[in-house]
Order: structure tokens, then C-alpha cells, then sequence
């Protein structure tokens, strides 16, 4: 044992040497493995990230979540044209719903509208996200306070002029100040602060609940009626444990019998299951994998080579120093081990290399953009280990080389 840690000293030695004595060579040819380490490396941090930022926007809802509409999550067989044709789903739909659907927690109704400019006093807070929702979405959102309430049932149904801020948009308006019961101008109306949402965070759908307005959808449907500029949207909550397909068919029956729709007619509206959204988006996000693995594997390839050449002119610089080794004695696993430890210990630089490139940008992002990007330890792991590998398998053959030189010829061609 005491002789491998005094071999893979004396390796660690060889490869610092190689890299004091000639700098730019092995540099150069441990970029491949920069390179390479860096780019898989950095592909899985940002899955990671985005998958860690999805989980956390979306954990405060139910995957089972539907969103009954006229659009499509995701890809449709439907033909373009054909889906334009399809109506909005309505406000009486939303309440027929509600009083005929088994197995449903919560019922709500949302509508998609423009960004506005809100106002208070001389205070402007400009590309505010509108959510013009009922009352139950509070529920669905899972929507947590840090001041005040969410409009109840009677305000939700007449419309009320009130409204609920984001943290962000309350500080922006009101600064210390507590917003709640003071009056802000939107849509060129007074509107009651009745509540201010907790912090959430930067969203990676887009708008987060900190720079957002929940105020009754009634309100809007009162000034407005049932505009084709508001995309309306209904949501559906079902049950725990309950039976998705089943719910599903469930859910296109009754909207198909309120559409008086026939039996041969083709939906025309959409049931958007959040679970299958977030399984589009994971499909994407492992296509993502994919790529960065392919190209990653070409720098890794040429990385491979090039502690391939470092290691043979190693041993062609070293054959003396070979010769005199093997006619002391040394065996030829020691000389094996010896060339193969110093490989991977070049290439591991690399990798490590690679791996503070990672870190760096990481950190300099999260900075930035205020979204955190992850560099997991299992990742750090990875990055090693493939790196390691990589120069196991490139010092494989120079290193046989070295331990099959003979001792004599070895000492005569290095004089």
C-alpha cells in the first residue's frame, strides 16, 4: 500500500513538472478536457437550475391542476387554423361546471389579459401583470399573505372594485406604508387594497405573484363583457387520488352536453393537464441533456487525444529515466501505474479546471439575473469522475508502452 501512495506521489510530482516545464503544450492539450467538463457540466447546472425553479413555482400547486381553454399547452394534432376557430370557454360554462362536477375541490375562473400601469398619488408603477380571477384561485394558486386577505365570494361575484398586490408592486406604490384600505387607479378606476401577497421570487413562466394584481375577473367582465382581447380560462381541481382519465372524460362531457354539442362533433376546446405540462417541459429539458452530452463528447474526444500525446512524449522524454527504474527493479505494473496515474491526474486538472469555468459563471449569474444556478455536488462528482476516466482510458497506451520497454535499450536510447 505504502508503495502505490509513494508511486501516485511520485505521479502528482511528473504531472506538476509537465505542467511547469511545459506550460503551453499542456495546457493546450488539456483545453480539450476543459472544454469538455465545461460544457457537460454547465448543461446539467442549468437543468438542474431549471429544474429546481420550476418545482418551486409550481409547488404550491396540484399537478393534477386542468386548465379547461381554447388553447393547447402543448404540440396538438389539431391544425392551426382549426383551433383559432374555437370559441373561449364562458363565465356561465365556469358556473355550470361548478355546480354539476363530482369529485372537484376547487372550480375557478381566470382571464389573461394586458399589462397595466397602476397609480398611487404621484407614485407609478408601470407593466403591472393583471389577474382578473373568481375567488377560489386563491386556493388554487395556493397563495400565501404577508398582509391583509383575497376578495371573498360576494366581491368575487359582483365585481367588486378591490384588489390584492404583489409584494413587489406594494413596495413600489406604497414603500413602508401599509397598503391595505388605501385606494390605487387602474383602469382608470379607484381600487381598495384589501391584501398584499408574500414574497415569491422570480418566476421562470414569466410573471411571478410579486409583480402581479388579483382583482375580481367580474369587474373587468362588467366594463368589458366577454371581450375577444381576454383569454378566458378555467380551472379545475380535482380531488386527491381521484381517477384523471376518468375526471377528464367527465370534464369534456359536461362542457360537450352545456355546448350542445353532438356526438360525432370534435372537441373544441382544451383540457390541460399541468402534470402533462410539466412532463413537455422535462422532455425538453432532457433533449437539452441529450445535446449537451453529444457536443461535449467531441471536446472530450479531443481531450482524450491530447493527454494521449502528452503521456507519449512523457515517455519518450523519460526513457532513460525508465531504463535505470527497471534495472533497479521496478516491475512493470509500477511502471504502468506510474504513466497512468499521472494521466488521469493531468486530466482531472482539467476537469477541475472545467469545473471552477462552471462555478464562476454560476455564481456571477445568480448575481445577475436573480436566479439561482445550481452546481450540485453530485454534478462537481461527475465532473471529476468523467475526467478521471477520460485519462485512464487516454494513458492506457502510452503507459504500456513505458512498462514494456526493455532496460537496456531503454538506458542506450536515452544516453
Amino acid at each position: 500500500m505504502l508503495v502505490y501512495l509513494r508511486l501516485l506521489k511520485e505521479s502528482l510530482s511528473f504531472a506538476i513538472n509537465a505542467l511547469r516545464n511545459n506550460k503551453l503544450r499542456t495546457l493546450l492539450s488539456l483545453l480539450g478536457v476543459t472544454i469538455g467538463i465545461f460544457s457537460i457540466i454547465a448543461v446539467l447546472a442549468a437543468v438542474d437550475s431549471l429544474d429546481k425553479k420550476i418545482s418551486k413555482d409550481l409547488s404550491s400547486l396540484d399537478k393534477n391542476t386542468i386548465y379547461l381553454m381554447k388553447f393547447s399547452f402543448g404540440p396538438s394534432e389539431i391544425p392551426q387554423w382549426k383551433r383559432e376557430q374555437f370559441p373561449n370557454v364562458k363565465y356561465d360554462e365556469y358556473v355550470a361546471l361548478k355546480n354539476s362536477m363530482t369529485n372537484t375541490d376547487q372550480i375557478g375562473y381566470q382571464l389573461f389579459v394586458n399589462h397595466e400601469t397602476l397609480k398611487y398619488d404621484s407614485k407609478t408603477v408601470a407593466d403591472v401583470n393583471i389577474v382578473p380571477s373568481s375567488f377560489e384561485m386563491v386556493d388554487i394558486d395556493g397563495i400565501k399573505f404577508d398582509k391583509g386577505r383575497f376578495y371573498n365570494e360576494s366581491e368575487s361575484n359582483s365585481g367588486t372594485a378591490v384588489v390584492v398586490l404583489g409584494y413587489d408592486i406594494a413596495q413600489g406604490l406604497f414603500g413602508d406604508l401599509d397598503p391595505v384600505g388605501k385606494n390605487i387607479r387602474l383602469y382608470g378606476q379607484r381600487f381598495t387594497v384589501i391584501g398584499v401577497m408574500a414574497k415569491q421570487g422570480a418566476g421562470f413562466f414569466g410573471d411571478s405573484n410579486d409583480t402581479s394584481v388579483y382583482l375580481p375577473a367580474n369587474f373587468l367582465r362588467r366594463m368589458y363583457g366577454d371581450s375577444d382581447a381576454m383569454t378566458p380560462v378555467i380551472v379545475l381541481k380535482p380531488t386527491k387520488g381521484v381517477d384523471m382519465e376518468a375526471y377528464k372524460a367527465e370534464v369534456a362531457q359536461k362542457l360537450r352536453a352545456i355546448r350542445g354539442m353532438k356526438a360525432g362533433d370534435m372537441d373544441n376546446f382544451f383540457i390541460n393537464v399541468l402534470s402533462g405540462f410539466t412532463d413537455f417541459i422535462d422532455g425538453i429539458l432532457g433533449q437539452m441533456n441529450v445535446v449537451g452530452w453529444i457536443i461535449s463528447g467531441f471536446s472530450l474526444l479531443v481531450g482524450g487525444f491530447g493527454i494521449a500525446n502528452i503521456m507519449f512524449v512523457s515517455v519518450k522524454e523519460r526513457t532513460n529515466l525508465i531504463g535505470i527504474q527497471k534495472s533497479l527493479g521496478a516491475k512493470n505494473k509500477f511502471i504502468l501505474f506510474q504513466f497512468l496515474f499521472e494521466a488521469v491526474i493531468l486530466s482531472v486538472i482539467g476537469g477541475i479546471i472545467g469545473l471552477l469555468m462552471v462555478w464562476g459563471i454560476a455564481f456571477a449569474l445568480t448575481k445577475l439575473l436573480d436566479f439561482e444556478f445550481v452546481l450540485s455536488l453530485g454534478n462537481i462528482i461527475l465532473g471529476t469522475t468523467l475526467a478521471a476516466l477520460i485519462g485512464l482510458i487516454s494513458g492506457i497506451l502510452p503507459a504500456i508502452s513505458a512498462a514494456n520497454l526493455d532496460p537496456v535499450e531503454a538506458i542506450r536510447t536515452g544516453m
